[in-house]
């Protein structure tokens, strides 16, 4: 019998776009400290060895320090560690398992399986590597292998291999995915008793005794990973018997979330939502907004987000099928006068047909403290001033003249006169301010 540990796609000095700033680098210190964790888990179940099948970095061109940290992370581990070079880290002329930097900070029970010769891990245990020498081998680099491997003597021989499996390759015909009927007759007969794979980044079981271990820690949405595989496998004359449990080591999470969102009812719903997300600073967040908001209501759809985003990791809404709708109510309900108003009026009138515009008036909802009304009590004055402003009900001020004051007659289509206002906004606490801002976004 013997006990190993399964991993794949560490990819590690990845990186992602969709991070905020000082996210990025948590994120990519989490793989590295994900790898502590099946390290740790590898001594507390007694694990004999550990496969890691593929993409163990992210390209050949990771820094010295992603290395460095690596090979910290892998001094912990408590027994032998053979990593295969995939399709992101191919034996290629650039290899970084040939590089200096690597072969210098190796630990000595650190092993790349550079060939698919059986490796002994010890007497009655073998590993076979099919290790990528190219980025597009175009061809199935398992079927080469098994063609002139012969049935082990007596021995465990656990596969380690790297690449989409043909029943599950969504593209159609691929040259370089993983014959299964190919795999399942080499376990058949005795010349494997188990595939170790990688590539697929969720834990996926794709036959008996033939598993995707997925990746340590989350690289997309719609993955189920941040596993590990702790794999017993045993035989006697009869047959081979193997059991595989799922371990989680990850701790970042990539939620895709969709919401309708159609009254005040739902966008509470919504906050709600995002206020009991637990581990906000290692959740990044993808959103599909739907249905229809007055534009009070996107007003303060726009506030929750903005609260929202300096929790999360990372916050990305799809609001491609989010209406905004425009009516009296929401075009009176600032109580602007004069030339604030007609700019108002002009953009309520774009808002019917241009998302920019209405994206304009969301924005001037929220300076003129539309966004969070009081209940009951209709907004009379836009309250931009802060201390210094009206209270509701007083006389509003007189009118500005300004040169800010005419740009914001002609910025209704002119980049220009948007540029200009944009300097001014600050400046201005008064409700031409606010529609100046407004008519610059949507400029």
């Amino acid at each position: 019998m013997v006990r190993f540990l399964h991993t794949a796609d560490w990819q590690l000095g990845m990186r992602r776009h969709y991070l905020s700033g000082e996210a990025l680098p948590r994120y990519m210190q989490a793989r590295i400290d994900a790898v502590r964790r099946l390290a740790a888990l590898a001594r507390e179940e007694k694990c004999e060895f550990i496969v890691v099948c593929g993409d163990v970095f992210e390209s050949n061109q990771v820094d010295r320090q992603t290395i460095g940290r690596t090979f910290e992370a892998l001094a912990e581990a408590p027994c032998p560690v053979y990593l295969l070079p995939g399709n992101h880290d191919p034996l290629d002329a650039a290899s970084l398992y040939n590089s200096p930097e690597f072969l210098r900070k190796k630990p000595p029970h650190v092993h790349v399986l550079t060939s698919s010769e059986p490796v002994e891990v010890r007497p009655g245990v073998e590993v076979v590597g099919v290790p990528w020498r190219s980025k597009k081998p175009r061809r199935d680099l398992v079927a080469e292998v098994l063609e002139r491997l012969e049935p082990s003597d007596g021995a465990l021989r656990v596969g380690v291999a790297h690449g989409a499996v043909d029943v599950l390759a969504p593209q159609g015909r691929n040259p370089e995915a993983i014959q299964r009927d190919a795999v399942l007759r080499a376990l058949d007969d005795g010349r494997l008793h188990y595939v170790a794979l990688g590539d697929r980044h969720s834990a996926t079981e794709v036959a008996p005794r033939m598993w995707y271990s997925g990746s340590q820690e989350p690289t997309d949405f719609g993955e189920t990973s941040g596993r590990v595989l702790v794999v017993e496998l045993d035989r006697d004359d009869c047959a081979v018997t193997c059991e595989v449990t799922e371990r989680r080591v990850g701790q970042w999470q990539f939620v895709e979330h969709a919401f309708e969102l159609l009254s005040a009812a739902d966008l509470d719903g919504f906050e709600e939502w995002l206020a009991t997300r637990p581990d906000k600073d290692r959740t990044t967040l993808r959103l599909r907004l739907s249905g229809a908001l007055t534009l009070l209501l996107k007003a303060q759809l726009d506030d929750v987000l903005d609260q929202a985003r300096p929790l999360f990791a990372g916050i990305n809404e799809i609001d491609d099928e989010l209406m905004v709708l425009t009516d009296e109510l929401d075009a009176t309900r600032l109580g602007l006068t004069g030339f604030a108003r007609t700019t108002v009026e002009k953009l309520a009138a774009r808002a019917k047909t241009e998302t920019a515009a209405r994206d304009a008036l969301a924005l001037l909802y929220r300076l003129a403290g539309g966004a969070q009304p009081a209940v009951g009590v209709p907004v009379a004055t836009a309250n931009l001033g802060g201390a210094g402003a009206e209270p509701a009900g007083s006389a509003a001020p007189a009118p500005q003249t300004s040169p800010q004051g005419d740009l914001l007659q002609g910025s209704q289509d002119s980049a220009d006169a948007a540029e200009g206002t944009r300097d001014s906004a600050s400046a201005e606490a008064t409700r031409d301010s606010a529609s100046t801002e407004a008519t610059r976004a949507s400029a």
